[in-house]
């Protein structure tokens, strides 16, 4: 279980504002991008949105990628969570599916990916 935004900041307002069915997938969703305070934005959406999406709802919103979650206002929140919410069935490229996945291989990596043996 994650835990709801800090009170007081703005994506606590935004919480506040939906339905009680939607508050635990928002709060995945801001835990997810407020996980990393220092990232631009650009960079942690690409693990929240498949594809290009995170840069198109940037864009849309007429913020940079650098931009960090901090700077985000509440209304700003309800609409990358409306996109969020849009988007979640779709499946994301290289990242699992939210709730969850397991590497395919049995030892963790991409078919081929481990490391040669020390004695060669």
């Amino acid at each position: 279980m994650t835990h709801p935004p800090a009170p007081g900041s703005a994506a606590a307002t935004a919480r506040d504002t939906l339905p009680a069915d939607q508050q635990e997938g928002f709060d995945r969703l801001a835990h997810g991008v407020a996980a990393a305070p220092g990232k631009a934005l650009g960079a942690v959406l690409r693990g929240q949105l498949p594809g290009v999406e995170g840069v198109r709802w940037l864009r849309a919103e007429g913020l940079p990628p650098t931009a960090r979650a901090t700077e985000l206002t509440p209304g700003q929140w309800l609409s990358l969570h409306a996109t969020w919410l849009r988007l979640e069935g779709t499946p994301h490229a290289g990242v699992p599916h939210r709730g969850g996945g397991r590497p395919t291989s049995k030892h963790g990596h991409a078919p081929g990916a481990q490391a040669a043996p020390r004695w060669f």
